[in-house]
């Protein structure tokens, strides 16, 4: 079963697995988005990093500067909307952006309407960017996820991601987070990625 979730398909910017695909952004994702950035029980974990989306119009705003911001980041930094493959539907998005304050490490976040929540959809998103990152030309050698400590669903998907708990810091955010960390050498080696359906 853990299988069908190792198979990742890195063409340029796609990423594909079994159930997903990770494109880019685009400027008419904006409606199709609303219903993930745009509630609440996505947004109360994203603040203070991604302030909550109130209307239509605060979406398309946040859409174009994602699409912007993706000129910028260097790879394999990026922002993937989440698409189902096998009807097109955006249900979230998932990315891999430097952690505040000083940047030097890669964080792993993500984000599913909540529709779509205990499929497994998130780890297979997580997993799949992981893939990416490690594949790359840029050395990465870890990367890690944060999580506000009553975030258990959070957590429970950096676990299924392969992820390991390391402590808690302050570092990051300026909030009390638990870190979870996923090295190159650990993707695909059995343990909690066998619990994705």
């Amino acid at each position: 079963m853990a299988d069908r979730i190792h198979r990742v398909i890195i063409e340029g910017s796609l990423i594909s697995t079994p159930r997903l695909t990770l494109r880019p952004w685009a400027t008419g994702d904006a409606e199709a988005a609303l219903p993930v950035y745009g509630v609440d029980e996505v947004s109360r974990w994203l603040a203070p990093a991604l302030e909550p989306v109130s209307d239509l119009a605060a979406m398309e705003r946040l859409v174009e500067r994602w699409v912007t911001e993706s000129t910028t980041l260097e790879p394999p930094q990026g922002r993937w909307a989440v698409s189902l493959r096998e009807t097109g539907e955006l249900v979230g998005g998932v990315a891999l952006l430097p952690l505040p304050p000083f940047g030097s490490d890669l964080e792993i976040g993500w984000q599913l309407a909540p529709g779509v929540w205990g499929q497994g959809l998130a780890a297979e998103a997580g997993h799949a960017v992981a893939h990416q990152a490690f594949e790359s030309d840029a050395g990465v050698e870890e990367l890690f996820a944060v999580v506000r400590p009553r975030n258990t669903r959070g957590a429970a998907t950096a676990r299924r991601v392969g992820m390991e708990w390391v402590g808690e810091t302050e570092k990051y955010y300026n909030l009390q987070l638990q870190v979870y960390r996923l090295r190159k050498g650990d993707l695909d080696a059995g343990g909690p990625t066998a619990a994705f359906p």
